[in-house]
């Protein structure tokens, strides 16, 4: 079953929670909303890194670096919008 990233960072709230020993009414939402921003960060930084070794890899072709550039771009755009919708 595919899971959220807001199931994903609830989970991984429940093991903080359980890793410092403190109840699970310990702050649940500000940890898993800390962690939701720190993995779409970390995909979008990710995402960024990509566009920028597809236009150095085709450094003689620059309108197909600029091409997946741009698809890139896009899709991070749709992930975003995708990441924000699910609030």
């Amino acid at each position: 079953m595919t899971k959220s990233l807001r199931d994903r960072a609830e989970i991984v709230t429940k093991e903080v929670q359980d890793i410092l020993g403190v109840s699970a009414e310990s702050h649940p939402k500000e940890i898993a909303d800390a962690v939701e921003q720190a993995i779409i960060k970390a995909l979008l930084e990710e995402r960024q890194r990509c566009a920028d070794i597809a236009f150095q890899c085709c450094d003689e072709d620059q309108d197909q670096a600029h091409k997946i550039a741009e698809e890139i771009k896009r899709i991070n755009t749709a992930l975003v919008s995708n990441l924000s919708s699910m609030r």
